[in-house]
């Protein structure tokens, strides 16, 4: 059976980079902002989690979560499987985090939904500019690349984006044209690509894309490591449609993965870019490392378990990733590797989940964790926070370790050491991504949207919070939270 899942984008070496707020964030490591074209054009947010480390969230959070509009996103049907036929989702969720983007000095939101559509919509109300329909729900979250090359202005910023698999369409279809890239001005399609069939149970594109200078690389869920050229002028007429360049398709999974996990190899995760490596984990229960230069996966961390999380960096050039209660003897969580050494001295700490079954998941981290090494460290420290199936949120320091304390990994044998806990609060079950933004940390839960804030001593304290269930991870962007629900809607929130 297959099982309910919900996910990624980056951004372009050199092209794109993060508006950098009036406070002192450090720049990513891909070059200089530019503009878009001939048009005054910032790309705040390009992709899931802010671009190619995973680990910025927005300039600035509100004090208070009351609705300052909403718009109903719609909904749509998608197949489960033919014994177990459609559903009806509405809004949108996992991971479907909006992309922001100033265009002439208007701020526009991109943001996927469950009615089968892409949205570009006016940040300042909600309204829709324009649409362009896939075959299916669209989950995951796109990226923004900048084609400087481009010859005519509408085609030089491209949404790079995924779907489900097609209504009509199942895992034995020959064609699966579930990632496209789309005009950013106009919402046209310049091209899509055939998912293969392999030996992963999903056709499906939940990752988001990174661009690193005129190259994109993607995890597609059918667990194929693919490197493309995702410009439009190279695109070529292939069965039936216009695709993207192949340079090249590794495999996220080893034959004995298949058979252990029941063909449940899925890659969701979206790609990490650590100077000239690009990690990325597996549902195969694999964390692996591909070395650019030569061209090649060059570094593998075993964990077992389906993870679905992207790895955020870290200032030390760590990254930690979430761990999911499935596939494994032990409890799910997160660990802290780092991929500069040998794998088996790579986890610098682990730290467990309670078990609790939830829907269809048994336990441990399904969301990304975040990080605050973003943001000015001096006051508040390298916090990381993920919350689990378990319903609690955690925030640990992820410099420090609880002192004494030796935890059990997800293989119930093997003895790690555990970071120092700050604060634990039940929040209730969640998949969605916790962001920080300064001294704020915002939670969506199943059980709604919660807004905490901190002091120099790392007292956490709820200043509000917005029923709705919510899937999808949230954005910040000058004291506003763009955030869409499972319950059909999409909320800017703020003072």
């Amino acid at each position: 059976m297959i099982r309910k899942k919900y996910l990624y984008p980056a951004t372009g070496l050199g092209l794109i980079l993060l508006l950098i707020s009036s406070f002192d964030i450090p720049a990513p490591e891909s070059g200089d902002p530019r503009h878009a074209g001939q048009n005054n054009v910032e790309v705040i947010i390009p992709s899931f989690l802010g671009g190619e480390q995973r680990n910025y969230y927005g300039n600035e959070a509100p004090d208070k979560l009351n609705v300052v509009w909403r718009r109903y996103l719609g909904k749509g049907e998608t197949i489960i499987s033919r014994s177990l036929g459609s559903r009806i989702w509405a809004g949108a969720g996992f991971t479907g985090q909006p992309l922001l983007v100033n265009e002439n000095g208007k701020l526009y939101i991109i943001q996927g939904a469950y009615d089968h559509h892409l949205k570009k919509m006016d940040a300042q109300s909600g309204k829709i500019v324009w649409q362009y329909k896939f075959d299916d729900v669209v989950k995951g979250t796109g990226t923004i690349w900048v084609n400087d090359d481009a010859e005519e202005q509408k085609n030089k910023i491209v949404i790079l984006q995924g779907s489900r698999l097609g209504i009509g369409n199942y895992l034995d279809s020959k064609y699966i044209p579930s990632f496209r890239a789309i005009s950013y001005y106009t919402g046209e399609e310049l091209w899509r690509l055939n998912v293969k069939w392999t030996d992963s149970y999903s056709r499906d594109v939940d990752g988001s894309a990174l661009v690193v200078n005129d190259t994109g690389y993607i995890g597609l869920e059918n667990s194929l490591f693919t490197v493309f050229d995702p410009d439009y002028r190279n695109a070529t007429f292939r069965q039936n449609m216009i695709q993207p360049q192949i340079f090249k398709e590794l495999k996220l999974y080893k034959p004995e993965d298949v058979e252990a996990h029941n063909h449940n190899v899925v890659t969701e995760c979206s790609p990490t870019l650590m100077d000239r490596m690009i990690y990325i984990p597996s549902g195969s229960g694999r964390v692996w490392g591909y070395d650019m230069d030569k061209q090649e996966l060059t570094w593998e961390f075993y964990i077992g378990s389906d993870i679905d999380g992207s790895a955020p960096l870290t200032n030390d050039k760590c990254i930690l990733v979430s761990v999911e209660k499935q596939y494994i003897e032990g409890q799910g969580g997160v660990f802290k590797l780092n991929p500069k050494v040998q794998p088996q001295e790579a986890a610098l700490w682990y730290f467990p989940t309670q078990n609790n079954e939830y829907s269809s998941w048994e336990g441990g981290i399904v969301g990304s964790p975040c990080v605050n090494d973003r943001y000015p460290q001096s006051k508040w420290g390298k916090l990381a926070a993920f919350v689990g199936i378990d319903g609690y949120l955690y925030v640990v320091r992820h410099d420090k370790f609880e002192e004494g304390a030796m935890v059990l990994g997800p293989d119930n044998d093997t003895y790690y050491k555990t970071p120092e806990l700050i604060f634990k609060r039940y929040v209730g079950p969640s998949i969605s991504t916790p962001i920080f933004v300064k001294n704020k940390l915002v939670v969506g839960t199943y059980n709604g949207l919660h807004l905490f804030s901190y002091d120099e001593e790392l007292n956490f304290i709820l200043n509000d919070k917005i029923e709705a269930p919510f899937e999808a991870t949230p954005v910040a962007h000058n004291g506003k939270i763009y955030i869409a629900s499972r319950n059909g809607y999409f909320y800017c929130l703020g003072d």
